[in-house]
């Protein structure tokens, strides 16, 4: 139904890495990178060699966020330093071909009384962003977030990306806390762009294989087909299970495809785990 992808998010870029992936239908990889120390230690070269290598599309870019103190579109402090840098990293990425930028709108905790500068400053970088991008024929994608961040629901996002009109979405399907993503999918419509698949339990992002959590996966596929979405299905989940979750084993490159091809057969996914009982907020 769609071109399946998964995150490199703490996986090892390599050629094992690339192999699975072509051995399992995985067409597309996100190369993803939570910290700036992570970010200086990729090899873009690699990175290059191993898509060429086996045929993987670089199909996107997940824009470091943190530490929280260092980098923050949103935060009046910050924000100068965090688009020079952003700016750096896109220039490499889109030298080997990425066009698709994902990026956190804020950090957080953000209080109520803060919200609005924030919101005003968050646009502002975006805007910026966006004529960046533009420079390398690539887009920004704003990722919709969880819990105090800007971004947590359809509204913000749709103020969000209000502030360039080339500005596009990531639907994350684990980060919304407080509202339906299917109205979240009609909502932004055609600004969506690309996708990070997950469950959750509602309590909080917890970044599950679809069928983990609680998440209504016919209704989601059901919303996409309604706004023609047309690009992958990108799961951003590890290997390994984390700590809110017990699973028989790590999955694999295989586990993914198994799960997208019944997601998409109308089936009930096959689970391997159990989450932890009396799973906290924070856990």
């Amino acid at each position: 139904m769609y071109k399946l992808g998964l995150s490199s998010c703490d996986k090892k870029i390599s050629a094992e890495l690339f192999e699975n992936y072509k051995k399992t239908g995985i067409e597309a990889i996100e190369i993803s990178v939570s910290s700036i120390e992570q970010c200086e230690a990729l090899d873009f070269d690699l990175i290059d060699t191993l898509s060429d290598e086996f045929g993987i599309e670089l199909w996107s870019f997940h824009l470091p966020f943190m530490p929280f103190g260092q980098i923050d579109i949103s935060s009046e402090a910050l924000a100068d330093y965090s688009i020079s840098y952003l700016e750096g990293v896109m220039e490499k990425a889109s030298a080997i071909g990425i066009k698709r930028f994902i990026i956190h709108p804020s950090g957080e905790p953000i209080d109520d009384a803060d919200r609005p500068k924030r919101m005003e400053r968050a646009k502002k970088s975006l805007a910026i962003l966006a004529e960046i991008a533009q420079k390398y024929d690539a887009v920004i994608a704003v990722e919709d977030l969880p819990r105090t961040c800007l971004g947590n629901c359809a509204s913000d996002m749709i103020e969000l990306i209000s502030a360039h009109p080339e500005l596009k979405v990531c639907f994350d399907t684990n980060h919304l806390l407080f509202e339906d993503p299917v109205y979240f999918i009609h909502a932004l419509g055609d600004k969506i762009i690309t996708t990070h698949i997950s469950d959750y339990d509602f309590v909080n992002e917890r970044h599950w294989l679809p069928g983990e959590g609680k998440i209504d996966w016919q209704a989601i596929i059901k919303a996409l087909e309604e706004i023609n979405y047309n690009g992958v299905w990108l799961y951003e989940i590890d290997f390994k299970a984390p700590k809110t979750i017990i699973r028989e084993r790590d999955l694999v490159c295989e586990d993914f495809a198994t799960n997208a091809r019944e997601l998409f057969e109308g089936k009930e996914p096959t689970v391997l785990s159990n989450p932890k009982p009396n799973l906290g907020f924070w856990e």
